[in-house]
């Protein structure tokens, strides 16, 4: 796990797939979280697949980034062999109890760093290859599983178990620290509950995302879960057994961290009740919207009253769930409404190579040539003065920081329904709302609809010139990051008690 280390921390960072490796929106604000709290000392430790998944640290750490730490849950381990372990006769019914009360939300969290012991039931090589093990997932099979083979079932159930033990191993290398804060649940989420129980510690969750509802979109899409379902049992509404599989093990490890997290912090009230509705204790929850600098985005800001520039720009990761296929067809549909229009997509291509390559190819099919361009990551800087229009076409969103760091260099926004796209288009109370609209929101995968609201602000100076003015105000008004960065000051504060920083 280590690549740097040091003793102590006020707060250690526990970052799925994200900072320092990864640029993204909740790269961008764990890193304006750290640079901003200089009176803070942070430990960095970063959750990935497997090492050859990522290339190297993608931003300068501050200071204040007192130890780095890397943990690969998938990264091959060496071959070694390993003796069936002799396990009490009563550990296949154990198992089942175990189980049945996580699949109920009715078991309390867990301490797995407890069982890494050899001999113990729970450890990993009594899972594994222990034969009440094999019992266990022959009769859940049995019991449970409709359309799979027993290979797939089997090897599903190793797949979903093997990081829990690489966790719990993590969770005793941690460095010592004053709080955890996680930007997700999921195996982040399970890795600050176990670093909280074994330092009595604080561990506070900040979700930029509903992390279970997006993982429920990747799994739905994903093409590495077999479905051995023939054509005569397919039924396009059903989930396969092995995605189910998948998705009520995130909904597990989310409900254990809604259990030990305190606070439970979203972005927008939407985000908080879905959080309640998932299991989290609403005394527990509280809202702190995203920040952006506005000072230094407005110096990106055009005239009043100047034309817009025929562009319309995404800005975000070449993925499926910015459903950047819709952004190109819109980008088609409006070059029938506005011929000089150009499409620009600025984001790390790199995440889903196979995405990437499918967006280009129906691009190419589309006959866009140079009126749609990918320009990879970029920074906003060079590109925000070059655009009319920001437009976000994802099925799943938190607070986009995009659309406020748009706002903050005069852009309105054109965006689907999701997330606090809403909201921030239009206003979340009466004094917000009284503003006016910032842009358009539309229906997911309507490229028509988006093309025609772009068309519309593109077309319209006057229209234009309102909806960038009400953008400005919004951001300025309720979206500047001294007000998100002075909220966490004083949580962790809070959180830590009287010692204060370290």
């Amino acid at each position: 796990m280590p690549d740097t280390h040091t003793t102590e921390c006020d707060i250690a960072l526990l970052l799925e797939g994200t900072y320092p490796y990864v640029k993204g929106g909740v790269s961008s604000w764990v890193h304006q979280l750290v640079t901003q709290l200089p009176n803070w000392r942070f430990a960095a430790v970063f959750l990935g697949s497997q090492a050859k998944d990522y290339g190297g640290v993608q931003y300068r750490l501050p200071d204040n980034v007192t130890a780095l730490q890397r943990l690969y849950l998938f990264e091959e381990r060496e071959h070694r062999r390993v003796k069936p372990p002799r396990l009490p006769a009563d550990t296949t019914a154990l198992y089942a109890r175990l189980h049945d009360s996580l699949r109920a939300g009715k078991a309390e969290v867990l301490d797995f760093s407890a069982h890494l012991a050899a001999g113990d039931p729970l450890n990993e090589d009594a899972f594994l290859y222990g034969e009440p093990a094999w019992h266990y997932i022959t009769a859940a099979y049995e019991a449970n599983a409709t359309e799979p083979s027993f290979l797939d079932y089997f090897w599903t159930v190793r797949n979903l178990h093997r990081p829990i033990w690489a966790l719990a191993r993590a969770a005793r290398e941690l460095p010592r620290a004053r709080l955890f804060l996680s930007p997700s649940t999921g195996y982040a989420g399970l890795l600050g509950v176990l670093g909280a129980q074994a330092q009595r510690r604080p561990f506070v969750l900040m979700e930029h995302g509903i992390y279970t509802k997006e993982r429920r979109v990747d799994l739905m899409n994903a093409d590495w879960i077999n479905d051995a379902r023939s054509p005569l049992q397919y039924d396009p509404t059903e989930v396969s057994h092995l995605r189910e599989m998948w998705i009520r093990f995130f909904e597990t490890l989310g409900g254990m961290a809604y259990r030990r997290a305190d606070p439970i912090i979203s972005l927008f009230e939407t985000a908080r009740q879905q959080q309640i509705h998932d299991g989290a204790d609403p005394a527990r929850t509280r809202i702190i919207p995203n920040g952006v600098d506005v000072e230094r985005l407005a110096r990106l800001r055009r005239p009043s009253g100047t034309a817009p520039p025929p562009v319309i720009c995404l800005l975000g990761r070449v993925v499926r769930i910015k459903d950047i296929k819709t952004f190109i067809r819109a980008a088609h549909a409006l070059r029938q409404r506005l011929p000089d229009a150009q499409a620009w997509i600025v984001g790390p291509e790199d995440e889903d190579l196979e995405y990437s390559r499918e967006c280009h190819e129906l691009a190419q099919a589309l006959g866009l040539g140079e009126s749609l361009r990918f320009f990879g990551f970029r920074r906003i800087e060079e590109i925000l003065p070059e655009v009319g229009v920001l437009v976000l076409s994802s099925i799943s969103e938190g607070l986009p920081l995009a659309i406020l760091e748009g706002f903050a260099a005069g852009l309105p926004c054109v965006t689907t329904d999701v997330g606090a796209c809403s909201e921030l288009v239009y206003g979340r109370g009466d004094d917000d709302r009284s503003l006016g609209a910032a842009g358009s929101v539309v229906g997911l995968a309507n490229h028509e609809a988006l093309a025609d609201a772009c068309a519309a602000l593109l077309s319209d100076r006057i229209a234009y010139g309102r909806a960038a003015q009400t953008a400005i105000r919004r951001v300025e008004a309720y979206y500047d990051q001294r007000q998100m960065i002075d909220a966490f000051d004083r949580l962790f504060a809070e959180r830590v008690g009287d010692e204060g920083s370290l």
